[in-house]
């Protein structure tokens, strides 16, 4: 087996671990939005490929540009991912008592790249484990990423669509649940590792 291939698999395998939480997020979202038209699916998913795009790069330029600084930020990345996700989980738990949570809800641009940069943050240390690429092969890493990235996100909205229809009512309580406890797992990871 040549080089390429080990990078294309590295590569992709990083993408579907660094992309559960973003998952997780989708099947929330698409529970949310069951009525969803594919566009805006695609929509949903490419937000969070852009920032697990985003993420390794930024880490990789800290890396080889900003050791200094970016080690004292570090260590609140977990927090801060887990601050943003109890927000907006516990913003859609109380939505969710109010009788017009049997209607999808109005779909939020800015909540979703809330909800993409929380997710993501974890990815910067992605930059760590590609520091010794140059240019060129951290940006086709990083892509891979992306690329995994989004199409796992279609399907947890795909899946939260088909499984929303059957929740309606409580479609906003278990999507808050889940995004509480997708900030919980990155935090407790962050404790273990």
């Amino acid at each position: 087996m040549n080089q390429t291939f080990f990078f294309i698999l590295n590569s992709s395998l990083l993408g579907v671990g660094l992309a559960m939480d973003a998952f997780s997020v989708s099947v929330a979202l698409g529970l949310r939005q069951s009525n969803a038209a594919p566009k805006q699916t695609c929509y949903i998913a490419g937000v969070f490929a852009f920032y697990q795009f985003l993420m390794p790069m930024l880490g990789w330029f800290c890396v080889r540009q900003l050791a200094v600084f970016f080690s004292f930020i570090r260590p609140a990345i977990p927090l801060l991912s887990l601050v943003l996700l109890c927000f907006i989980g516990i913003k859609m738990i109380r939505s969710s008592s109010t009788p017009e949570d049997s209607v999808p809800q109005k779909f939020s641009h800015a909540l979703l790249w809330v909800q993409g940069v929380a997710t993501s943050v974890d990815a910067l240390s992605v930059g760590f484990t590609i520091a010794d690429y140059d240019f060129p092969m951290a940006l086709a890493s990083s892509a891979i990423i992306g690329a995994v990235t989004f199409f796992i996100c279609v399907v947890g909205v795909l899946i939260g669509k088909k499984a929303g229809g059957y929740l309606t009512g409580r479609a906003g309580l278990l999507g808050g649940i889940i995004l509480i406890l997708v900030g919980l797992e990155i935090y407790l990871k962050s404790l273990f590792s």
